[in-house]
């Protein structure tokens, strides 16, 4: 479960990333793209802490 976990929230930040990078060369979309990568990296690094929860096992 936690590679699960750690492979869709990588995938979902790294998709946030280029998201982030392509917003200039979006025209008319730039701020749209833009929030969409923030909002993506924003839920990619949510995933781990909800999901996984604390390394210690609490």
């Amino acid at each position: 479960m936690n590679v699960v976990a750690f492979l869709i929230s990588m995938a979902i930040f790294v998709f946030g990333l280029w998201l982030m990078g392509t917003a200039p060369v979006m025209a008319g979309f730039e701020a749209i793209t833009f929030l969409g990568g923030i909002l993506a990296v924003a839920v990619a690094v949510a995933i781990p802490m909800n999901v996984l929860g604390r390394g210690d096992g609490v």
